[in-house]
């Protein structure tokens, strides 16, 4: 493909993902309407969650390189930010969550400010290490009710507050939206000029600094939009269970539940952690539902097989099925189509 093609060549697959992303939406929302199984919908409606979190996780994990094994501290931050606002001052939820999605942001800068002086494994450890310190505290901080955790009391049906008796179908309109948002910001993220500096971090960041590339900034933009994505639907997520504490909003379990769809289904990609949501998260609530504390870990070993086996025979995640897949150098290839998306080449152009 020449150089003058190229360009072309990128507009008509972003062009098709637009598409591909407004059927996938139609579809998702009539889904659940002919569905009269409470059970079968609140899967649909976690499913959307953790595919709109592990969005959040890959924008950091997979566009950017940076291995984060404590999200769940975004997470919790922004269940915890919202459940406070609503329960002592009277916050609408619907407000409340962007304020949750904004102290998980500037968490995450936070996180991000001594972390990113680390690469590799080390940053991973680190982001653990931040996680287990904040589970600790706030496992013993009264003024979150520590342990016992937060109750969101029901005051009445309202769309305001994120609220309704016993219907679950609103709650998958909510996080169908909240998917729907966090693929769109990866999408303009990935086609950005902030996409292909990550990309170029990723793959070599010695490299990406010869090219004029700020690295630190770069990395601490990524975390933040990350976090503030995650602790939107820590937020969500708190108001569709009614309740949230320490170890269900921090807990390092859920850390790596947020990061394993999008590892699953491909790393760096856009449409991995939806593929890979929509794999792992039905699979894990309905072999715990099927066999339960009865199991004896049968479950367990069921969810851990199919993780093992995926990896094995999809390294490159669930997209390569579709014949797409994420380079090490930023290209892109569309079945037998390679997109020449060249981080180092965007970042000379726009340095």
């Amino acid at each position: 493909m020449s150089a003058a093609e190229k360009p072309n060549a990128i507009i008509r697959r972003r062009r098709r993902e637009l598409v591909v992303g407004a059927v996938l939406l139609l579809a998702l929302a009539l889904l659940p309407l002919p569905i009269d199984n409470v059970y079968l919908r609140g899967l649909m409606v976690l499913m959307l969650l953790y595919a709109g979190l592990s969005q959040g996780w890959n924008i950091l994990g997979g566009y950017c390189g940076q291995i984060s094994l404590g999200h769940a501290v975004y997470f919790g931050i922004g269940a915890y930010t919202s459940a406070m606002l609503f329960t002592t001052l009277g916050i609408p939820s619907t407000l409340g969550m962007f304020a949750g999605g904004a102290l998980a942001a500037l968490a995450a800068l936070l996180v991000g400010w001594p972390c990113f002086r680390l690469s590799g494994h080390y940053y991973a450890i680190a982001t653990l290490v931040v996680s287990m310190m904040v589970l600790l505290l706030m496992t013993n901080w009264d003024f979150v009710n520590a342990a016992m955790g937060i109750t969101i009391p029901f005051r009445a049906e309202s769309w305001i507050q994120l609220q309704f008796r016993v219907a679950v179908l609103p709650f998958h309109y909510v996080m169908l939206a909240y998917a729907a948002v966090a693929w769109l910001i990866a999408w303009v993220v990935e086609g950005s000029r902030w996409g292909f500096i990550w990309r170029a971090v990723k793959d070599d960041v010695t490299a990406a600094q010869s090219l004029a590339v700020r690295v630190f900034p770069s990395k601490m933009a990524a975390a933040a939009i990350s976090g503030g994505i995650t602790g939107v639907g820590g937020a969500l997520y708190t108001q569709y269970v009614g309740f949230i504490d320490s170890e269900s909003g921090f807990g390092l379990p859920l850390s790596v539940l947020i990061a394993l769809p999008a590892v699953v289904g491909g790393v760096g990609t856009l449409w991995g952690p939806f593929l890979g949501a929509a794999v792992l998260i039905p699979v894990q609530q309905l072999t715990v539902a099927w066999l339960g504390s009865a199991g004896n870990g049968i479950d367990l070993m069921i969810y851990g097989a199919l993780i093992m086996s995926l990896a094995l025979l999809r390294p490159q995640g669930l997209v390569s099925l579709f014949g797409v897949r994420s380079q090490a150098g930023g290209d892109v290839t569309v079945g037998e189509e390679v997109v020449g998306e060249t981080a180092e080449a965007e970042v000379v152009d726009n340095a």
